[in-house]
């Protein structure tokens, strides 16, 4: 699942980038890719994503939706989450331990389907990552699969949370999940409105699963 890709010909080069987070997420993956010694065609391969769509995101002429963020991050072994952080401010001490406070305007944020996800820490080291999740989308699409644990609770609307191999379930408002690593899982309105919640994501090193 990908943004479709629109013809650049036409297009003064400045104008074929997104937007400056674009640019960074796709300067970050390129990046790790040539740090792993992986051409376009072999992370292509490993993604099942298409070698040019690939291309666009480097370049930051087209954005990943979230479910191609994952499978990026799963063939250069890092996160989702940490992918699009690369597109948010960084702390200017990393190793900074002092509370962080983000404001409602502020946090990286990444499409997918029909909605937007939000992640509500400053880009750098965490214990968990947590992203605010918006969407009206009626079909699941294709599941997520990572390593981490994740949880998450809703604030608004009803969701249909679809974890593979087991039965879907509604959750409303105050209803949350926790699954671990590993576990497929999508969703999405159970009745058309729009839904809101907080997925919150239990980084690597802080002892998911391999």
């Amino acid at each position: 699942m990908h943004t479709e890709l629109l013809p650049e010909r036409d297009l003064p080069v400045a104008d074929r980038v997104v937007d400056e987070q674009a640019r960074l997420v796709g300067e970050h993956i390129r990046a790790l890719r040539r740090s792993s010694r992986l051409t376009l065609v072999q992370l292509a391969e490993r993604t099942g994503l298409s070698h040019p769509f690939l291309s666009q995101v480097e370049r930051g002429h087209s954005r990943a939706s979230m479910v191609s963020l994952e499978k990026i991050a799963a063939a250069l072994d890092t996160t989702q989450v940490a992918l699009l952080a690369a597109g948010a401010p960084v702390r200017d001490e990393p190793d900074d331990r002092r509370p962080e406070v983000l404001r409602s305007g502020e946090g990286a944020r990444g499409p997918f389907s029909s909605g937007e996800a939000r992640l509500l820490v400053h880009a750098g080291p965490h214990a968990f990552e947590p992203l605010e999740w918006k969407g009206d989308n009626t079909e699941p699409g294709e599941y997520f699969e990572h390593r981490e644990d994740e949880f998450l609770t809703v604030l608004a609307g009803d969701v249909l949370l679809d974890l593979r191999g087991q039965d879907v379930v509604r959750l409303g408002p105050g209803d949350s999940a926790y699954y671990r690593g590993g576990t497929g899982h999508r969703w999405c309105s159970a009745d058309g409105s729009a839904f809101h919640m907080i997925v919150v994501k239990e980084t690597p090193r802080a002892g998911a699963a391999s």
